[in-house]
């Protein structure tokens, strides 16, 4: 099966990698590893990676990122997502009630300051996904630096048509994590985004086929920290642009590239169709020149 053959490869990559220990560095030959197996895969590839090698277990669950999952706080009534930013240990930090899932006296929170601001920035992009996805889950959280602070912004929708009768359902998972470096009235931004997408069809012709990958991209700015001009607003169109430059990426050149080599492999109409589409074109072209 696909999971054995994985598997299988996994076992086989991890012995070898045994043997480069020395020659190479460990973190480095199990990230080249994950970039080179399916990504629709990822879940299973990661754990059985760590599974074989568990020394590198907290290195490749912060370095690789995953499809981000739902849980659902109970306290304020509504749903968050979870990834590496908001745990610590086994549990979950929600961005609505600042507490943790399973409960934890000493989890790390933001400062009283940081804290508001993660309050209004998860108010804002809340209403900025459900304007541009129309429906999905988004969460913020933020986390003090020494010389500023860093915030994280998670989107994930997920679409299932196969209830409604149509062969398709995707997933669109979004991470920017932003890292700010404030001076006096101007502050400087880097952001760090990610974006998974997976669109998987199956019909009775085609069978199942599946499309995924990700894409991560980086930015940096410079903005004037103000009233009318806040960190949240910054951060918000940075990420607004960068989601923007990531779609037109992945249409353009992934699912038109996908879309090419379809057409190279396998034509729509047959050679002899095609041959005397070209005579006629031949015959047109030649009689506009005379």
């Amino acid at each position: 099966t696909k999971e054995q053959k994985c598997k299988g490869f996994l076992v086989y990559f991890c012995h070898r990698f045994r043997c480069w220990f020395t020659m190479a560095d460990a973190l480095d030959c199990a990230l080249d590893l994950m970039r080179r197996l399916p990504p629709s895969d990822i879940e299973d590839n990661l754990a059985g990676l760590i599974d074989l090698v568990p020394d590198l277990c907290e290195h490749l669950l912060s370095a690789v990122d995953q499809p981000l999952k739902i849980a659902h706080d109970a306290a304020s009534k509504r749903d968050y997502l979870l990834c590496d930013y908001n745990r610590d240990g086994d549990s979950y930090r929600s961005p609505w009630s600042n507490k943790y899932d399973p409960p934890l006296s000493d989890g790390a929170v933001p400062s009283a300051n940081l804290r508001q601001l993660e309050l209004q920035a998860n108010e804002v992009f809340d209403i900025y996904r459900d304007l541009y996805f129309e429906g999905g889950v988004s969460s913020v959280y933020c986390w003090d630096l020494d010389s500023g602070f860093a915030a994280v912004v998670l989107i994930k929708k997920t679409q299932d048509h196969s209830k409604r009768g149509q062969p398709m359902k995707g997933t669109w998972d979004s991470i920017h994590v932003v890292e700010v470096q404030e001076s006096s009235s101007n502050a400087h931004y880097k952001l760090t985004s990610t974006v998974m997408l997976s669109i998987e069809t199956e019909t009775d012709a085609t069978g199942t086929v599946t499309l995924s990958g990700n894409l991560t991209r980086q930015q940096e700015n410079d903005y004037p920290v103000s009233d009318d001009s806040p960190h949240v607003c910054n951060i918000g169109r940075m990420v607004e642009e960068m989601e923007y430059k990531l779609r037109q990426i992945l249409e353009t050149i992934y699912f038109g590239k996908t879309k090419d080599i379809a057409n190279e492999l396998r034509q729509v109409m047959s050679a002899h169709d095609l041959k005397k589409r070209m005579e006629t074109q031949q015959q047109i072209t030649g009689a506009m020149k005379r």
